[in-house]
């Protein structure tokens, strides 16, 4: 079980996201009111290259555990400014498998589709943050630690303080990959 720290959305397609106390999450759409809800992709470069994929980016999540490393390394992100919908903490997102249900607030479900794939627009915010939210594994793989990616399977209201709780975790784990 986690908590929802804060919340976030943005109308056009600027990098950050404005706080915002609720959201509300409708069921294979996404966040109301947010630049990439949708059915079909709305990510600019996603668009570019095939405009009728579906959406498997309707909600950004980050753990709020990230910012706090981020400003051990220096870095001063605030929620929201990393372009997420939904800040947690308390619960190991990038750990998650691919088909994890997880149920924000009372009535809203979202199902994990895998990794955000951090773009250089990150260095926006500070020259080297784009290092910082990248790791390598022991075996040289890539790590990318800047949270993870979900569609909405049931709508809801979601606030600020809302528990985040496991609602369905796959039989067999399947590893996060970039969607």
């Amino acid at each position: 079980m986690g908590t929802i720290i804060a919340l976030g959305r943005d109308g056009a397609h600027n990098f950050s996201k404005a706080a915002a106390e609720r959201l509300h999450l409708i069921t294979g759409f996404g966040v109301e009111g947010d630049a990439h809800a949708g059915i079909t992709v709305k990510h600019r470069s996603r668009v570019a290259k095939d405009p009728h994929l579906p959406n498997l980016r309707q909600v950004h999540l980050i753990h709020t555990e990230l910012l706090e490393e981020l400003a051990g390394k220096g870095f001063q992100v605030a929620p929201g400014q990393l372009g997420e919908n939904v800040t947690t903490r308390g619960i190991g997102l990038l750990q998650l498998s691919v088909g994890t249900r997880l149920r924000l607030g009372p009535d809203a479900v979202i199902e994990v589709t895998g990794l955000r794939n951090p773009c250089h627009q990150i260095n926006g915010i500070a020259l080297g943050l784009m290092d910082a939210v990248l790791d390598r594994a022991a075996d040289g793989s890539l790590i990318r630690k800047c949270g993870i990616m979900a569609i909405v399977v049931a709508s809801g209201m979601v606030s600020v303080g809302d528990v985040v709780a496991l609602e369905h975790v796959p039989a067999d784990h399947v590893r996060l990959g970039v969607v």
